[in-house]
């Protein structure tokens, strides 16, 4: 009887570990692209080494939505703050329009192997972009 249910077991082991995908495991070295992650990779405070300028991302849901703020080097609320994946890239969005900023946008990427926030800020007064990055506070 314990014979037959210790068999009955392994091939039930068996059947389910035929049915599970193949998990193929990063060579030595490699690092983890974004799409393994979710938003909340996201999280933390974003300095840009240019001048000070901070996004902090408390949270991410996820649809995207992201409970951010802005510092320059007073706190700012962004209007739009959001978070979107197109193929294997987090793409995120923010928009300003408190102090003066008047609809200025931050259009940033995740660069996963370094870190960073990359992408470019429209000041919107002036008309103008520029290229950016954002290293994490650590």
């Amino acid at each position: 009887m314990v014979r037959a249910l210790l068999l009955g077991l392994v091939l039930a082991v068996e059947a389910v570990s035929a049915q599970a995908p193949a998990v193929t495991p990063l060579p030595a070295g490699a690092v983890a692209s974004a799409p393994q992650f979710g938003f909340s990779v996201l999280a933390g405070r974003w300095v840009r080494p240019d001048g000070g300028y901070v996004i902090s991302i408390r949270a991410a849901d996820p649809g995207g939505k992201l409970d951010a703020s802005y510092a320059n080097p007073s706190p700012l609320p962004f209007y739009t703050a959001e978070a979107t994946r197109e193929g294997g890239v987090i793409k995120l969005f923010f928009e300003l329009r408190a102090g003066g900023y008047n609809g200025s946008t931050y259009t940033l990427s995740y660069d996963a192997a370094t870190d960073q926030l990359k992408g470019v800020y429209y000041q919107a007064v002036a008309r103008q972009k520029f290229d950016v990055v954002f290293a994490r506070a650590k």
